[in-house]
């Protein structure tokens, strides 16, 4: 056993200070006990505060998507860079893109330098952990003397959203997990066998069932306004679902040969659709009952308005836009690491021509970029300076383009003749949860938005979709409504399924970019093809004025190095390996297809 030092946690409430003796399970620890730090389950919970900082430390202890000081994943970097949305240019440390995703070397056994540097490691990331300690405080929460049982129930609840949220992420990176049931004791054999893709499935869902409950739908107290919601439970409830029912894991057709029913359910079933219907008509039931959750929206009809709008719903916490919101530290220098290494996250030319005209219409994938038929960034000059953004407003929020602003209100050094231009980039730069202002960011606590409400628009959408096998009129309204806080005029009308299920995953890529959504979106629905695709570049020169700040672009397209994925795919990407000394270590989790 080994010791594990929690020091300042800063969440939520306040700073919590333990520390604690860890029985490891990989690299984290799987179960801990806090009373080796001098402390007794007595005195843990001999008051509600006190009983509250091991709940506090479970929040604590759940997944966080902007690259930070609070774990290596990725070796810092993003999630994003390894879909065919942004190509990663750092060359220094150990950058899991480049180094074990680019060249096709990720396995099971990697070298101790790159342990961490991927999209996830299994017993390594802080899930059980904070499964751990959500565990101690429901087993001992009774004993709280100055707690309602009211007060009591709502505190459990919250547990086992932490729980919940703890073993979605799993799940979504490896499949089937252990389950754990209980807060681990130091003294008790580990046998722990991996549960089934439909078990996991169903836990979680159990888990979101049993808060519910006991939870309120928002929280009035501003002060808590991190806490978990039955709108929380609801909502992970069906993005599980929408995950689960997807044609990669809900198909007669295996996505890997070696794939069995850890890693999907093995045969296709379109009442798992109409299980993941339901819980949209669940949330929206108790949506139109409580009210609260709503888009923000723009002050006025004009392009920068539509960025503020989009902008505050995913920057700030508090807002009715959020849904589930993860706090590590009150500073708003917490996510200084993302504005440093943001430079080196290239956003691809493929996912900037996804985002469409202003006006709603799409963009041309084969726009002529060396004769352009009009401004593909701003009219009536190439600059935000004196120019109006042409396109979707969202584009300009999560990818800084030629002519706009970018950190601290330089001009991007994307264009070829800026005195900083960096060669080895694409031509864009990383924007989302970077700002444009210094004064944008102070006194702004941070936040990771990990489930906003049109998150739950475009869900309930896509259930409603598959399962009815063509686009209801509800359907078009909860996708338009998204597109319409923007600026963007609606959908066509008349689509086939087919149709709106690609419209529909378009819009996701334009809500959501750095959310974490587009790896998940490709693997669900087995998108090989853009897994192989080219990945280009835009090199852009400035013209007249100053090199720093040109009047407008000349722009050329070019393709970007290429990854082991074009000529050597394999749907076991689908699902991340599990490490060889966790295999190996008997308990009972086993390897993923192709690893």
């Amino acid at each position: 056993m080994k010791t594990v030092r929690y020091i300042f946690i800063a969440v939520l409430l306040g700073v919590v200070t333990a520390s604690c003796e860890s029985l490891k399970l990989g690299d984290a620890g799987l179960s801990s006990a806090p009373e080796t730090s001098g402390a007794t389950i007595e005195t843990l919970f001999a008051t509600k505060k006190d009983a509250d900082k091991v709940l506090v430390t479970a929040y604590a202890n759940l997944p966080y998507g902007i690259t930070s000081s609070f774990d290596s994943k990725m070796g810092g970097n993003v999630l994003e860079c390894i879909t065919d949305h942004a190509h990663s240019n750092r060359t220094f440390g150990s950058d899991g893109p480049r180094n074990l995703y680019y060249t096709g070397s990720l396995g099971s056994n990697i070298s101790s330098s790159y342990a961490g540097s991927e999209a996830y490691r299994f017993a390594s990331e802080k899930d059980y952990t904070a499964i751990r300690y959500a565990w101690i405080f429901i087993e001992n929460a009774d004993r709280i003397p100055d707690a309602t049982p009211a007060e009591i129930a709502k505190m459990k609840a919250e547990a086992k959203m932490c729980i919940a949220i703890a073993y979605a992420n799993m799940f979504r990176y490896v499949g089937g997990v252990p389950i754990l049931d209980h807060s681990v004791s130091t003294t008790e054999e580990m046998v722990y066998p991996r549960n089934t893709f439909a078990e996991t499935v169903d836990y979680i869902v159990q888990l979101c069932d049993e808060a519910k409950a006991d939870l309120p739908w928002t929280n009035a107290d501003p002060n808590n306004d991190g806490r978990m919601t039955a709108a929380a439970a609801l909502g992970l409830k069906l993005r599980v679902l929408c995950f689960a029912a997807s044609p990669t894991f809900n198909s007669a057709t295996p996505w890997h040969s070696g794939a069995n029913e850890y890693h999907c359910y093995g045969n296709y079933d379109a009442a798992r659709w109409k299980r993941a219907k339901d819980a949209a008509d669940e949330f929206m039931t108790e949506l139109a009952k409580n009210g609260h959750y709503a888009m923000v929206q723009a002050a006025e009809a004009t392009p920068k308005a539509y960025r503020l709008a989009y902008r505050k719903g995913y920057y700030e916490r508090g807002t009715t836009e959020q849904i589930i919101s993860i706090r590590k530290d009150y500073d708003s220098d917490y996510h200084d690491d993302w504005i440093e290494k943001g430079e080196y996250v290239c956003p691809t030319l493929n996912w900037v021509n996804r985002y469409g005209w202003a006006d709603g219409s799409d963009f041309p994938e084969d726009f002529d970029w060396e004769n352009p038929s009009a401004s593909p960034f701003f009219s009536p000059s190439g600059s935000c300076i004196t120019g109006t953004e042409t396109r979707d407003p969202r584009l300009y929020e999560n990818i800084a383009v030629p002519g706009d602003y970018w950190y601290n209100e330089i001009l991007a050094r994307v264009h070829t003749n800026h005195p900083n231009y960096r060669a080895d980039g694409s031509g864009f730069l990383a924007m989302k949860y970077i700002l444009q202002k210094e004064s944008d960011r102070e006194n702004v606590p941070p936040h990771w938005s990990m489930m906003r409400f049109p998150e739950i628009l475009l869900n309930a959408a896509e259930a409603y979709n598959e399962y009815d096998g063509t686009p209801s009129a509800q359907a078009y309204e909860w996708v338009n409504s998204v597109r319409a806080r923007v600026g963007l005029s609606p959908l066509a009308e008349g689509m086939t399924q087919a149709q709106f299920r690609e419209a529909l995953l378009r819009e996701r890529e334009c809500e959501f970019g750095f959310e974490e959504f587009r790896w998940f979106d490709m693997v669900r629905y087995g998108l090989q093809d853009d897994f192989k695709k080219p990945l280009y570049g835009l090199y852009s020169e400035g013209v007249g004025g100053r090199p720093e700040s040109p009047d407008s672009f000349t722009y050329s397209k070019y393709q970007l190095p290429s990854r082991s994925w074009e000529t050597s795919w394999d749907t076991k990407w689908y699902l991340c390996p599990i490490p060889v000394v966790e295999v190996n270590k008997g308990y009972g989790m086993t390897q993923n297809p192709g690893w």
